[in-house]
């Protein structure tokens, strides 16, 4: 797959397909629903799976040598995945929580995964409509009907720095971090929004310290690369890599606009800093 083929052939393509997905979620939406857990005890809607049979068949028309790694399907073995060189890697609803409190909080992440980087991103905001769309190597875009708006992150950043908190996953070591922030302004976000402002430049940072799975940063990421930022790991200070073990968890993290920030300095104590 050439990149003039993916610029050309997919971006489109792709959107359209995660458009489709967002109306599925919002015919949801819109009526009443039940909810189910999962082994893990996450929730799960018919909105999930509506989102997901809609961007599975999209992806397998457009692509079909590519595999697909959802969050609504069970995961290929590691014995198989091990061998991709290139592989979707699908949230169909992310945010499920916010979505059943009704916030407007949650997205659809689409992202190409070539060697273990996201070389595509696509995350939409099934009720704005606004679609936030990169590839590595170029710039950063946000949608609001048929026109692109370059994205650059807040650089320098400034006192105070906004900070996003998730609205459904603030713990005790998040709280203590933000703490050793300083002055700052946090924001509640939900979903991979977060990563989306922060390409905007409307927000600085987003600290995760917990598990995330991978679907739900390769798309954000790869838009907040292409604007400028960088979803760095804490244990490595380096950028995130895909399918490069069995687990499919992340470990923590921190996205930041501007990468200059001595975010080493408000790990917690008991957070291990790179060298």
């Amino acid at each position: 797959m050439t990149h003039a083929r993916l610029t050309t052939d997919l971006r489109e393509t792709v959107i359209a397909i995660a458009q489709d997905a967002a109306a599925a979620i919002m015919q949801v939406y819109a009526s009443g629903f039940d909810i189910t857990l999962k082994a893990d005890d996450s929730p799960v809607t018919a909105a999930d799976l509506a989102a997901h049979q809609r961007i599975v068949s999209g992806l397998s028309r457009l692509t079909p040598d590519l595999p697909i790694l959802s969050e609504e399907a069970t995961a290929a073995a590691w014995e198989t995945r091990r061998h991709w060189g290139a592989y979707w890697l699908v949230d169909p609803l992310d945010g499920t929580r916010e979505f059943i409190k009704r916030n407007g909080e949650f997205s659809v992440n689409i992202a190409l995964v070539y060697q273990g980087a996201p070389t595509f991103g696509v995350v939409l905001a099934p009720v704005t409509g606004l679609v936030w769309h990169a590839m590595r190597g170029e710039q950063a875009y946000r949608r609001q009907g048929a026109h692109d708006t370059v994205l650059r992150t807040r650089v320098p950043a400034q006192s105070p720095l906004r900070v996003a908190a998730s609205r459904s996953h603030r713990s005790a070591r998040t709280q203590a971090l933000l703490d050793r922030m300083g002055d700052i302004e946090t924001v509640a976000q939900g979903s991979s929004l977060k990563f989306c402002r922060i390409a905007e430049g409307d927000l600085d940072v987003y600290p995760r310290l917990g598990p995330t799975s991978e679907w739900d940063t390769a798309a954000g990421q790869c838009v907040l690369h292409a604007a400028g930022g960088a979803v760095l790991s804490t244990a490595t200070g380096k950028p995130f890599r895909y399918n490069r073990r069995e687990s499919l968890l992340n470990g923590d993290f921190m996205a930041l606009g501007d990468t200059r920030l001595a975010w080493r300095d408000w790990l917690p104590p008991d957070e291990p800093e790179t060298a």
